[in-house]
């Protein structure tokens, strides 16, 4: 059986009828993709590896998993969504680039 995350703070039932759950407005609130302003980078992993990074969305996790997924399909590689970046396998700086510019994200390479 899966464990499904409890988003309301530990809260499983109210018995007053007059309760409401509070939502934070920081997640209600969907970033446009063209307020992101995001970097892509190549950097070198463990073993030498090289990955595509790209850094600076300011989204929810499930949106950064998203893009994530879509950027993986576009560029036909593996990769992951960690600590606020997206990481693919491999050296895509201009494809992704060329998506997310075409998708409405304001987006640069840097650093490598």
């Amino acid at each position: 059986m899966s464990k499904k995350k409890n988003t309301e703070g530990g809260l499983v039932y109210s018995t007053n009828p007059d309760f409401k759950i509070k939502q934070d407005s920081a997640l209600q609130e969907n970033v446009k993709s063209g307020k992101q302003d995001l970097r892509v980078w190549l950097e070198r992993k463990g073993g030498g590896k090289v990955v595509t990074a790209i850094k600076g969305h300011t989204g929810s996790d499930k949106e950064i998993e998203a893009l994530a997924k879509i950027l993986k399909t576009k560029c036909g590689v593996g990769g992951a969504a960690k600590e606020g970046e997206i990481l693919l396998q491999g050296d895509h700086r201009d494809k992704v680039l060329t998506w997310l510019l075409a998708n409405g994200y304001q987006a640069r390479k840097a650093g490598g």
